[in-house]
């Protein structure tokens, strides 16, 4: 069943935003990491060891930061401004996911921004590609 179009709601958003982003944080930076240990997410963590990244959920007006080191990822930052920003809505996000759309395409339809290092840009856009996503319990939740 394919991503419907949708936009969170005002009042969706205005809730997401008086919630901590640890939490969420946290759910991203495990996947990602259960990911790697299923060498599912062929991560080279020497490319991005000490770089950090942001999330951005539009939509829901969530930024969940995270970083890298040689083995892993962590959430927080340095406090500083992240090596690599990717911002997109929750819907977008979702069919990236889900392979119903390629990074290119979000990227020059401009539903998906990548700011920051342009170099660590095209390392994780080639790393979304090579997931497969269907071996990932979401392609599983989705699919019933």
């Amino acid at each position: 069943m394919p991503v419907p179009e949708f936009t969170l709601p005002p009042f969706g958003r205005r809730w997401l935003q008086r919630l901590p982003a640890t939490p969420p944080a946290w759910l991203l930076v495990h996947s990602l990491n259960q990911l790697q240990k299923r060498q599912v997410l062929a991560a080279d963590m020497s490319l991005l060891s000490g770089k950090t990244f942001a999330v951005e959920i539009c939509d829901a007006g969530l930024t969940l930061t995270f970083r890298a080191d040689d083995e892993r990822f962590h959430t927080g930052s340095s406090g500083d401004a992240p090596d690599l920003r990717l911002a997109a809505n929750l819907a977008d996000f979702l069919r990236l996911m889900l392979r119903e759309e390629d990074p290119d395409t979000l990227f020059f339809s401009r539903r998906l921004r990548i700011e920051g290092d342009t170099e660590l840009g095209l390392i994780v856009k080639n790393l979304l590609d090579s997931v497969d996503w269907d071996s990932t319990p979401l392609r599983r939740f989705m699919q019933h």
